[in-house]
């Protein structure tokens, strides 16, 4: 038979144990916010497009030096959410060659597959018996565009967002 002290030691045990158990699954249950390493890989940055020195800033405004820029707006399709939505500003550029995109850049193509002009993420280039190539892939979906996109389907590259 038990004496008092088992008794105690046992129901502490107990006691923790439930205790534990409740916050573990607080903490489990908790939705995980969205990073750009999920799953412990680190994704692929764009490109460095835009120098420290090409950039100014005063009291009264920003400028930016940057030769062939425009301005892009986007629609709402959530395939590259939670980056960019309708309501983001942007700058966009036409690149020079096929040398100066690279995995993680996002750019404006247009595509054999839909109308349009679709901004996704690169996130694999490579070279086939056509040439240069790259796949995309927009940050919220579940796969990448169909296709391999050429770098005379390219329109822009992003390098500027501004919430």
């Amino acid at each position: 038979m038990l004496n008092r002290k088992q008794i105690i030691v046992v129901l502490l045990a107990f006691m923790l144990g439930l205790i534990f158990n409740d916050a573990y699954s607080e903490l489990s249950s908790l939705e995980r916010p969205l990073s750009l390493f999920q799953d412990g890989i680190e994704k692929d940055s764009p490109g460095d497009w835009i120098k420290e020195d090409q950039i100014k800033v005063y009291d009264n405004k920003i400028i930016i030096e940057l030769k062939d820029a425009e301005w892009a707006s986007f629609t709402d399709t959530n395939s590259m959410d939670p980056i960019l939505d309708e309501t983001v500003n942007a700058i966009e550029i036409i690149p020079k060659s096929a040398d100066n995109i690279h995995v993680g850049d996002i750019v404006s193509y247009k595509s054999d597959y839909a109308d349009g002009t679709i901004i996704h993420r690169v996130i694999k280039i490579g070279k086939d018996n056509k040439g240069w190539y790259c796949i995309v892939k927009g940050d919220n979906n579940q796969g990448p565009d169909p296709g391999k996109i050429r770098f005379n389907q390219i329109k822009r590259v992003l390098v500027a967002i501004i919430y």
